[in-house]
């Protein structure tokens, strides 16, 4: 990269993480959400955890996520892929062990079952009701069971067009055969899409990809370095909102 090309791009990472509200383009047809963490609170699981596991929830809750999103990179990479439900109960063993907690099979089974009743966000549906009849769909490393279940109990079935599960393509995100599924099942372009995300290698994932993305910074992180941001970065999904239906 030459000396003028490093100044555009630091000027454009630095614009994109102090992000000022942007407009996308003209022309988004659909938005596309990831589920877990941008639709779906995962840390909703944390209360169970701290009844069961007094004093160590936020341990346990924490360290089972970092797991379950390594193991799905990791079973990528070796090109031996499980359905993420699995994934998840082989992060929540590794957890527990870790942490040195006693969990048996009833105790394994209540932590799984939480991932299917995760809490929604409370920007979700005010952020939905901005966007209006613009087609709304889900892009989730999540089993199709997972996302059936989780998006009932939030009262979220009439609201998407399309749920769709990296288990169509048996290999989780970041990688681009996952991005592409957006396009070829909503039979819109990819410049045409947007994809949010609160994870910014997804973000990140989908823009290497080419879709416009719009990273959801709810806790106001650093952008991962890889070597191109997101195309806006807002702090809630009803930000994300007025960008797009303006």
């Amino acid at each position: 990269m030459d000396m003028i090309s490093q100044a555009a791009f630091g000027a454009s990472l630095n614009a994109a993480q102090s992000c000022t509200l942007v407009r996308p383009p003209h022309g988004i047809k659909a938005v596309v959400f990831d589920a877990y963490g941008t639709l779906f609170d995962v840390r909703s699981v944390a209360r169970l955890a701290e009844e069961l596991f007094p004093g160590r929830g936020a341990a346990l809750t924490d360290t089972w996520r970092t797991k379950q999103l390594e193991y799905s990179w990791l079973v990528s990479l070796m090109e031996r892929y499980e359905d993420f439900w699995s994934l998840t109960e082989r992060g929540l063993r590794f957890a527990c062990r870790t942490l040195g907690l006693s969990e048996d099979e009833s105790t394994r089974a209540r932590l799984m079952d939480e991932y299917l009743r995760l809490a929604a966000f409370e920007d979700v549906e005010p952020a939905f009701a901005r966007l209006g009849n613009l087609p709304k769909a889900i892009l989730s490393n999540g089993a199709p069971r997972m996302l059936g279940a989780v998006v009932e109990h939030n009262g979220l079935t009439g609201a998407f067009v399309d749920v769709i599960s990296v288990d169509e393509v048996r290999v989780f995100k970041p990688s681009p055969r996952v991005y592409r599924l957006a396009p070829e099942r909503l039979g819109t372009p990819p410049e045409s899409i947007a994809f949010v995300s609160s994870n910014a290698w997804d973000a990140q994932g989908a823009r290497a990809f080419g879709l416009w993305t719009c990273w959801v910074n709810r806790r106001g992180a650093a952008l991962d370095e890889l070597g191109f941001a997101p195309d806006a970065i807002v702090s809630s999904l009803t930000e994300l909102a007025a960008l797009v239906a303006g």
